[in-house]
Parts: C-alpha cells; sequence; structure tokens
C-alpha cells in the first residue's frame, strides 16, 4: 500500500492518479493493519463487501484478502483485478503459502502477480512471476517481510506498463499444483512419539509467531518459545546420557548452556522460554519445577520428568480459553 501512494504524487508521468482501499471487518479488537496504515495515508477506506464507487478505477490490486471476487465486480475493473501472491504458482495455492513453504523446508519460493478469476482461488493467469533464495533457518514472518517488499517492487513493474504486461500473461502450468491450507492452533501441539528434533524446529519457524507450541507438562497446557538446534550447544553430546531407550518428551537441563532438552522421535530439541501461567526462562522452569528430582543425578532421565502430547480437543479448549 505504501508503496501505491509515492507513484499518487502529482507529476506529468504519475502512476497512480487515485488509491481508495477495501478492507475486511476486523474480528479482533484493535484495527486491522492495512486499514490503520491507509488511514495514515488519509485514504479513503471501504469495508467489505461495499467496494467504493463502481466503474470509477482501472485496476483493483488484492494481497492476502480472502474473499472470492464475483465476475461482476471483476469487470467493473477495465484492466481487471491483479492479486500479489507470496509464492512461485501454481506451488502452494491456497491462504497459507509462507507457512506451508517454511513448514516443508522449501529451499526456493518467490511472488506472482496473477490476474484474478471469479470462483476459485490462485487460479488465474501469470502476468509476473520471480523466484528468490529462502535463506537458511528463515522464519514464516521474517519471509513474509522480505516477500512483501518483493511483491510491491515487482506490482509497480507491471502497472507501469499494464497493457502489455496483461498481454504477456500466461495460464498457470498443469504440473507441481500444491495447497497451503489455512493452519489451526491445532498444528502447534507438538508430537513427540512422531516429530523428529528437525521437524519440530521446522514447524516453530513456520507457525510460531501465530501458536507458540505447546504440550503438557503434569496436565497444564505449556507454551514452548526459543528453540535452538543442539548441534549449536557446546558440549552437549558429552553431558547427555545415550539416547536409546529415552522416552519421546523426557526432558533435561543442559545447566553449561542454560537450556532445556527435551528428547523427540529422533534426537533433541532445545528450549531457552516456557510459558507456564508466566513466561520463565529456562533456568527458571528448572528451578522452579525440576530441581529436586536432578540434585542427585543431573545426567539421569527422570520417568515423572517429561512433556506430553497435548491433544486436539484440549488444543481447541485453549484457543477457546485464549479468546
Amino acid at each position: 500500500l505504501q508503496h501505491l501512494v509515492h507513484p499518487r504524487e502529482p507529476s506529468e508521468d504519475s502512476l497512480v492518479s487515485r488509491l481508495e482501499v477495501v478492507t475486511l471487518p476486523s474480528r479482533l479488537p484493535g484495527d486491522l493493519p492495512v486499514r490503520s496504515c491507509a488511514r495514515e495515508l488519509q485514504l479513503p477506506v471501504h469495508e467489505w463487501p461495499h467496494t467504493g464507487p463502481a466503474g470509477q478505477f482501472d485496476v483493483g490490486v488484492v494481497a492476502s484478502f480472502g474473499r472470492l471476487l464475483s465476475e461482476d465486480l471483476i469487470l467493473q475493473f477495465p484492466y481487471g483485478v491483479l492479486n500479489v501472491h507470496p509464492s512461485r504458482l501454481p506451488r502452494w495455492r491456497g491462504p497459507a503459502p509462507i507457512v506451508h513453504t517454511v513448514l516443508h523446508g522449501d529451499k526456493v519460493t518467490g511472488v506472482t502477480i496473477m490476474e484474478i478469476r471469479p470462483k476459485r482461488f490462485d487460479v488465474g493467469p501469470i502476468i509476473k512471476q520471480e523466484e528468490v533464495a529462502v535463506p537458511p533457518r528463515c522464519t514464516a514472518r521474517e519471509l513474509e517481510g522480505m516477500l512483501a517488499k518483493m511483491g510491491a517492487n515487482m506490482l509497480l513493474a507491471v502497472l507501469k506498463n499494464l497493457p502489455e504486461s496483461l498481454r504477456n500473461k500466461k495460464e498457470q502450468p498443469k504440473e507441481g499444483i500444491t495447497f497451503a491450507p489455512k493452519i489451526s492452533v491445532a498444528k502447534s501441539c507438538i508430537k513427540w512419539e512422531e516429530q523428529t528434533a528437525a521437524q519440530i524446529i521446522q514447524l516453530h519457524r513456520a507457525i510460531g509467531s501465530m501458536f507458540p507450541l505447546q504440550t503438557l507438562w503434569k496436565g497444564t497446557t505449556i507454551k514452548l518459545l526459543d528453540f535452538v538446534e543442539v548441534d549449536n550447544i557446546p558440549g552437549f553430546s558429552d553431558q547427555i546420557p545415550n539416547d536409546s531407550g529415552v522416552v519421546p518428551g523426557s526432558v533435561l537441563f543442559h545447566k553449561t548452556s542454560q537450556t532445556l532438552i527435551a528428547r523427540c522421535k529422533e534426537g533433541w530439541v532445545g528450549i531457552k522460554t516456557v510459558i507456564l501461567k508466566k513466561k520463565l526462562t529456562a533456568v527458571d522452569f528448572y528451578n522452579g519445577y525440576m530441581h529436586s528430582w536432578f540434585q542427585q543425578n543431573p545426567r539421569t532421565v527422570h520417568q515423572e520428568c517429561r512433556f506430553q502430547t497435548l491433544k486436539l480437543s484440549t488444543a481447541k479448549k485453549t484457543l477457546k480459553e485464549r479468546g
């Protein structure tokens, strides 16, 4: 939105002469970021399904809008409606492409400027597409910021030569189609018996900014933050017992690095911060909830000292409580 405002400044070669914004109603307290931004920029704002004056604009642009547009609405724009989609379509059609890019460990992603079609999401012809490498250990939030800048620059390039851009559009390939469904809070429940350390780290990078990963500690929901790979913990292999027979979910405390270490289906994962009633460092959690077990032998895995998988019904209850 901010990138479209600057080309609006009066000059002989102004790209945008008039700009108005349509947003969805906010379901949460507080304003939507796009509405706040539009007001700061002194742009007229309309709330969906109201779209403002009909037939007075050349082209529409949507980004992460999440609503199908009718054919009648699309036809009100002589140049149609463009969508800025943060993936290399047809890979990751749907509402959560960035999350699925990170979750599945894609090495390459990109942005697609496509033409909106009625009745189905993300199936229209490609007007412009660029790709970019996904940085190692990148989170979904970091990738979102990167792709937002990329998409804004691509959109301006398309608008500067819109008729030619539309003439050169091409249909999406029939091969390589994948879907990126919306992520629910249930995805944040760690399955210690089924997920490897690498998968849990990847899950945290993908959804941790939306839903902190959660598990059970003695029947109480606990949220786990600030995951670290054990390969990055000095002296880890010297201070952790043999893996054989250790039950997934078992928790130890690595004193040298002040890190909680949890056993996964394969390997171990480090945790620096948790939320149990309030935010606690790994040291605070150890002193308050684990210390008595480990006074005698800090290298022993204690049967009671264990995270357990949080079931779906419990996860729904947790989300309800949050709301």
